[in-house]
């Protein structure tokens, strides 16, 4: 039976715990209900981590896999001493520096909590969100709040309150819509439980950064090399997917760009609407199709930000096929490079000067 999705307007500037629409939300949240909200990433679909039976909600609204596991969100470092046991000194640096903020720590779990959340793993997913709203409504709860992306599993991510009703009005029961997120990109999941910390999903904090600190940090090899399952169960799924079919090409600047327009050319010949994704220095080099440029070489921040909205509004001009141009895998650039990869299936066209 569809449900009465509940839509309250916060807002950032003016939010805190006491207000009283964030301790209904809270309230409701810590009774089970399924409730989507802000963070500084995407939007959070949120459910007491404490409840298993809510935790089921979140599975059943998404079409989410029973062994991809949740995030926990809290929003004040003692909410951590009951999920785990064990805060080794890299995650206490990694908490001193990072949180709040767009960084997921992976720790032992101390077994108190469900294991759908966990999806039945000794170790525990948890972060602190840096965003008004997403700490008011978890401090109203006064629970940790299991929160993936508030979007039907496999599509683009939410980055408005648009998005999140757009794929599961009637599904949930509330979104608190706090505007546009900042980041646009899902939070950098880090594991700390063994002795070498490893990036399993890269994200807001860029490996240079977590070096920084931690000095020694590795990637996971399936984020360098795709044939090589990832350690993050959730990582073995289609992501970001908009409707239409994408493809990333990547390599020598001009042979990409020649590649494109051809690529795009031929596709609208055939009578197929086209979408490109570029950068913004790039826009006025191709000649074909729908073209969407965000951010620039030197800062790709803006291609972060605006990129799940980039494939929504193919989606919503009925895009048949998407060409998306790379980026350095650098800082930002290496999530920005794991999103496009994921939202195009792993469908890749690498171009060099010797191809």
């Amino acid at each position: 039976m569809p449900k009465n999705t509940k839509i309250w307007k916060i807002d950032t500037q003016t939010v805190n715990a006491m207000n009283p629409e964030i301790i209904e939300i809270g309230q409701q949240l810590k009774d089970g209900k399924i409730i989507a909200f802000p963070t500084e990433t995407v939007y959070g679909l949120g459910a007491n981590a404490l409840n298993s039976e809510a935790i089921k909600g979140i599975y059943e609204a998404k079409g989410r896999p029973g062994d991809n596991p949740l995030i926990i969100h809290i929003a004040e470092k003692n909410q951590l001493y009951s999920l785990t046991d064990k805060v080794d000194y890299k995650a206490e640096l990694l908490i001193d520096k990072f949180w709040p903020g767009p960084l997921t720590i992976i720790f032992n779990s101390k077994g108190k909590i469900p294991k759908n959340v966990t999806a039945g793993l000794t170790t525990v997913a948890v972060r602190m969100p840096n965003h008004p709203i997403a700490l008011a409504v978890i401090k109203a709860s006064g629970i940790p709040v299991a929160a993936p992306s508030a979007n039907r599993s496999g599509r683009p991510s939410p980055t408005s309150a648009e998005h999140v009703l757009e794929d599961l009005y009637g599904l949930i029961d509330g979104v608190v819509d706090g505007g546009l997120t900042g980041i646009g990109v899902e939070s950098t999941v880090i594991d700390v439980s063994a002795q070498q910390a490893v990036i399993l999903r890269p994200g807001g904090i860029s490996l240079e950064e977590l070096k920084q600190v931690l000095g020694e940090v590795k990637l996971d090899p399936s984020i360098i090399n795709k044939q090589i399952s990832p350690r993050s169960p959730g990582m073995k799924y289609t992501h970001y997917a908009p409707r239409g079919e994408m493809w990333l090409v990547t390599g020598d600047e001009k042979i990409v760009t020649d590649k494109i327009n051809s690529l795009a050319k031929d596709k609208i010949q055939q009578g197929k609407k086209v979408g490109i994704l570029t950068l913004e220095e790039h826009k006025n080099l191709f000649k074909n199709g729908m073209v969407l440029a965000h951010g620039t070489k030197n800062n790709l921040y803006p291609l972060a930000s605006h990129l799940y909205q980039a494939l929504r509004v193919f989606d919503l001009h009925k895009i048949d096929y998407i060409f998306a141009e790379g980026v350095e895998d650098k800082g930002i650039g290496l999530a920005i490079m794991n999103r496009l990869f994921k939202a195009a299936g792993g469908k890749v066209i690498n171009l060099t000067n010797d191809s």
